[in-house]
């Protein structure tokens, strides 16, 4: 069994510590290299090639939210999961929205910090649809009109399926879940979600769920078969 190369960020060394510890004892877990801020992560990622990233959100000089972005604006980037402080917050939508796969408390258990480094290696994102909303009814406001236009606009560019697929991918539902509410096999689902990804100029599943949210495609849409 290959291990999943693991980088910790964080500013603070007793954080680092403590993750260094809680995480370094699984057999399917290698911890490769850290970093105390932002500015560090390119360069170590250049040098260590990590699967994941757990990032702190806050750290003084360049923050998490813009490391995110660089890191995952970049070719065979790895997964970043973002550590947070609050559930609900505009800048863990932030980075979803730049591409985290998902993110976790920072009093989060143990072994659900490391279930969630695995889903992400393994190209699950770490963010449950009811998360999702919550995130997108903190941080609707204002520009929520303005949001919802802008990617109605983007998702009259997939076609019927591929819309039904990005639909399925909000509510939270594996490949094989889509496959089976759709009458098509789980290679034609990864199909559709390749589409979806490139012809949105997506990276991850995540980002199909934010976009769906914002279009407004899953509305009600989580209270029918499959939803959470």
């Amino acid at each position: 069994m290959t291990a999943i190369r693991l980088v910790l960020v964080d500013d603070d060394p007793l954080v680092r510590a403590g993750l260094s510890f809680m995480l370094g004892g699984a057999e399917d877990i290698e911890i490769v290299g850290e970093a105390s801020d932002g500015t560090e992560v390119e360069a170590l990622v250049d040098r260590v090639r990590p699967d994941v990233v757990l990032m702190d959100i806050r750290m003084p000089a360049v923050d998490g939210l813009t490391a995110t972005a660089r890191l995952r604006a970049r070719e065979d980037a790895p997964q970043v999961v973002v550590l947070t402080t609050f559930h609900a917050d505009e800048q863990v939508l932030r980075a979803l929205r730049a591409g985290a796969a998902g993110f976790v408390l920072k009093d989060t258990p143990p072994a659900e910090i490391l279930d969630a480094v695995r889903r992400v290696a393994a190209g699950d994102p770490v963010l449950s649809p009811t998360v999702t909303r919550q995130l997108m009814q903190h941080a609707a406001g204002t520009t929520g009109d303005d949001r919802r236009a802008r990617a109605r606009a983007r998702v009259s560019a997939l076609n019927d399926r591929e819309r039904e697929v990005a639909v399925a991918v909000g509510r939270g539902l594996s490949n094989a879940e889509i496959a089976g509410g759709l009458y098509m096999s789980v290679a034609t689902v990864k199909t559709h979600v390749s589409r979806v990804l490139a012809k949105l100029d997506l990276n991850n599943r995540v980002q199909i769920a934010l976009l769906a949210y914002d279009a407004g495609l899953l509305d009600g849409a989580a209270d029918g078969p499959g939803g959470h």
